[in-house]
């Protein structure tokens, strides 16, 4: 019998998500986690994109065929994750409410913004908004 696949999608260029997706852990009996570079093109990006998600303002975890998008995506994470290692166990005790979870995904996400503008990388722009490639 194999294991759902779960994926995560996120910026790899960004230096604290790819670290986060690095070290995150889920359990084993839950299924297994892949993790996929935004940056690259893929089918589940394309999923994203057409369901009008902006890839750059959150990541995206695909489990059981529903997608969570920013705040959504680190709460399951949290729920799903593994509590093994002091990173993991801090990440369910920060992300296992929902309502903590959407207070502190914006500021995580602005702090993100500000890293990859100070290292001067260029947006995804998955929905190719005019005008809207760089931080």
């Amino acid at each position: 019998m194999s294991k759902e696949e779960i994926l995560l999608v996120y910026d790899k260029d960004c230096p604290a998500c790819d670290n986060y997706c690095q070290v995150i852990r889920i359990r084993e009996s839950i299924g297994e986690l892949k993790i996929i570079n935004a940056r690259e093109s893929s089918e589940v990006l394309e999923e994203i994109t057409q369901l009008g998600l902006d890839i750059d303002q959150g990541m995206v975890l695909e489990m059981g065929g529903v997608i969570y998008y920013g705040a959504d995506a680190i709460h399951a994470l949290a729920l799903i994750s593994s509590r093994s290692g002091l990173f993991n166990k801090l990440n369910y005790l920060l992300f296992k409410s929902k309502r903590v979870s959407a207070v502190l995904y914006p500021v995580l996400r602005f702090f993100r913004n500000l890293l990859l503008k100070m290292l001067s990388k260029t947006k995804i722009n998955n929905l190719n908004s005019k005008g809207n490639d760089h931080f």
